[in-house]
């Protein structure tokens, strides 16, 4: 008897937990967080502008500082496609900071120690560090595409070229 009460809960949980996951073309969960300089960051004011969230484990670490120095370099070209980008991972606002100065980065970060952006954004946190996901939500305040478990490497790249492409 425990069996089948097991077996039939597995079978209505599994779908109600999957449909909860975060889909594109659904509307943008709204959050409003100050980044490291103390501005509000409110998505709901930010309509109008494609929205990058990159989730990142760990500031200054290889993998983190390749991927934040590539978003820097092509933070130009963002805003030049009406996107503005920000990089959130659950350090503090002391460290995303000196992190900011030691590599001269110009996107804004946002410290998520409670971790409620991550979670709503379906992001995994193991050990305390985000996994390197990317949420792209379009000026209609959709999600526009998600990616999962990224390599940072050429990964800024690959996210602007997206919003070129889908700007017209």
């Amino acid at each position: 008897m425990i069996r089948l009460i097991a077996f039939f809960s597995l079978i209505f949980y599994f779908p109600f937990f999957s449909e909860a996951e975060l889909k594109v073309g659904e509307t943008a969960l709204e959050f409003k967080a100050t980044d490291h300089e103390d501005n509000t960051v409110d998505l709901k004011n930010l309509r109008g502008k494609w929205v990058v969230l990159y989730f990142y484990p760990k500031d200054d670490t290889p993998g983190c500082t390749i991927e934040a120095k590539e978003f820097t370099e092509l933070y130009p070209e963002f805003l030049e496609n009406n996107a503005l980008v920000f990089g959130i991972s659950a350090d503090d606002k002391e460290s995303h900071c000196d992190f900011r100065y030691k590599h001269a980065l110009k996107i804004p970060l946002i410290p998520d120690e409670e971790k409620g952006i991550m979670s709503l954004y379906d992001v995994q946190v193991s050990g305390g560090y985000a996994s390197r996901d990317t949420v792209i939500i379009d000026p209609s305040g959709k999600i526009a595409e998600i990616y999962r478990k990224v390599k940072p490497a050429g990964h800024a790249k690959e996210v602007l070229e997206y919003i070129k492409e889908h700007s017209a």
